[in-house]
């Protein structure tokens, strides 16, 4: 079964195609982007395909990462990712970025729980709990860096994310680590993804709303409201109550 993988979580635009019969990567293409996934992923995505010398026509099932990460980026990467499988007639899977860095850790530390953990900002983490066996037994959510801190002292757990450092320092002594990243090696995903059945189709996993506020210009004022900060004019005999439709007598409309 050959996989294309993908993946806009974090900075990183990437793509890989992974041949699970031979538990081998055939080829990748991956970018460091920041922003602008849209705009660069199908070229990222052929980019892999011609590295690895196989068509779209070639593919049997797609893989995604669906976060938590970039609110634009995971939207760009899953629905690009439902689009191909439906055009082709495969399955897409998603994998989370928790997982699929928690799949690394173990790789580093077997049989090891393994606490990931990502720096959402705002003194928020967002966290998912794995044992020995990479079974999830916690999360993914939102815990602050005191909760985080005491799962990973509570089940000696080996740590993988951007919080790592903050709660290896909160809890003032040292953890096994293993990536300190935003998001797995494209090639992870992959892996993980051929090797469970596929499921529903994958969503973008939001452990909170976006970041993006409307821009003040574009706010309307509420009703009776002045911007300016003046208070509205309530005098029923100025009010315009002829506006849109001719009312009846006691305020029925005729």
């Amino acid at each position: 079964m050959k996989v294309l993988a993908i993946d806009c979580a974090a900075n990183l635009c990437a793509a890989c195609v992974y041949d699970a019969g031979a538990a081998k990567e055939l080829g990748r293409e991956v970018r460091d982007l920041g922003k602008g996934h849209a705009e660069h992923l199908m070229a990222v995505i052929e980019t892999a395909l011609r590295a690895g010398g196989i068509g779209y026509r070639d593919l049997n099932a797609v893989a995604v990462s669906i976060g938590p990460g970039s609110f634009t980026g995971l939207r760009v990467g899953v629905s690009t990712a439902r689009g191909l499988a439906l055009a082709l007639k495969i399955p897409v899977i998603g994998v989370t970025t928790l997982e699929a860095l928690a799949a690394e850790g173990a790789e580093i530390f077997p049989r090891r729980a393994v606490l990931a953990a990502l720096d959402a900002g705002r003194e928020e983490i967002h966290a998912a709990l794995y044992d020995k066996a990479l079974v999830e037994t916690y999360g993914p959510s939102v815990v602050t860096l005191s909760e985080a801190t005491t799962m990973a002292i509570g089940t000696e757990a080996v740590l993988v994310g951007t919080a790592a450092p903050q709660i290896g320092t909160a809890a003032g002594r040292p953890f096994d680590t293993g990536p300190v990243a935003a998001t797995a090696d494209i090639a992870t995903y992959a892996r993980l993804a051929s090797a469970r059945e596929p499921g529903e189709k994958p969503k973008p996993l939001y452990l909170r709303g976006a970041d993006a506020k409307p821009q003040a210009g574009f706010i309307l004022p509420r009703q009776g409201h002045d911007p300016k900060g003046r208070k509205g004019d309530h005098d029923p005999k100025k009010r315009d109550l002829g506006f849109g439709k001719d009312h009846g007598p006691k305020g029925k409309v005729s």
